[in-house]
């Protein structure tokens, strides 16, 4: 518990200590679980009141909850035959779904953690219309007006500056083109939120509160990541990672519940 309260402290410290302790932890993560289907490491979303879900192949039904929230941030999107540029990448199960059930003609995954790149790129070597690259989100390596569609998954709370972040993803979407975003905020940081989009040139389309879909998601996924922890990380990690999961009454998940934290999904237009 001393050793999960001093990276709670740690994360919530400086904006430039925060983006070393998340790098260096993804770093770590991609070590993990490589001979496991593990390849999302977001919350989930599960549909509620009667939601339409979507059809999966045989093979993808197990990772359903982590795919419904990219099928949620990317749904209402164009992207076949288009280019489009995901954020924050990670293991690259959601670039595999997008590639494979949106059709765009290029789908580039960039992350700022070598090893995950790497991880991505053997994982998903056989989708043609795939790729992975090592990038920051805070000064993207790509040129300006250069993509249709961004996306970004569960990612930006890692960053060190919101504003740059945003900066970036309007340099590199073309005019028109959208941003999907999905991502949780304590109610104490959501002004500051709220204030990077608004001064961003970036015009608010729709935007939804899905808290609950994801406290869903993360009752139906427990037992299943709980067994992953228990079998496959080091004892010493252990509460770390549970953490990180937010597994059912960590302090994350408690978050969710009792209202602290919020997740947000928002779709954005480039001028």
């Amino acid at each position: 518990m001393m050793i999960t309260n001093f990276w709670i402290f740690l994360l919530n410290s400086s904006p430039k200590v925060k983006r070393v302790m998340w790098k260096w932890w993804y770093q770590k993560l991609a070590h993990y679980g490589v001979n496991l289907n593990w390849t999302f490491m977001n919350y989930g979303y599960a549909h509620l009141n009667g939601e339409q879900v979507p059809e999966l192949e045989e093979g993808d039904e197990e990772l359903r909850f982590f795919i419904q929230l990219y099928h949620f941030t990317v749904y209402h999107l164009a992207l076949k035959n288009k280019r489009v540029l995901e954020i924050g990448s990670g293991r690259g199960g959601g670039g595999a779904f997008v590639a494979r059930y949106h059709q765009p003609q290029e789908y580039i995954g960039v992350d700022f953690s070598q090893k995950a790149v790497q991880l991505a790129n053997k994982l998903h070597d056989h989708i043609p219309n795939l790729k992975f690259v090592c990038g920051d989100a805070e000064n993207l390596p790509f040129d300006d007006n250069s993509f249709d569609a961004v996306i970004n998954v569960e990612s930006s709370h890692c960053y060190g500056n919101m504003d740059a972040f945003l900066q970036e993803v309007t340099r590199v979407l073309k005019s028109g083109g959208r941003f999907s975003w999905t991502d949780f905020r304590t109610k104490r940081k959501l002004a500051y939120l709220n204030n990077s989009f608004g001064q961003s040139s970036l015009t608010l389309v729709r935007g939804e509160t899905i808290t609950e879909n994801v406290i869903k998601a993360l009752d139906e996924i427990h037992d299943k990541k709980m067994a992953v922890i228990d079998d496959y990380v080091p004892r010493i990690l252990k509460s770390i990672f549970r953490q990180f999961a937010g597994v059912k009454y960590s302090k994350v998940y408690n978050a969710f519940v009792n209202g602290d934290t919020i997740y947000l999904g928002k779709v954005f237009e480039a001028p």
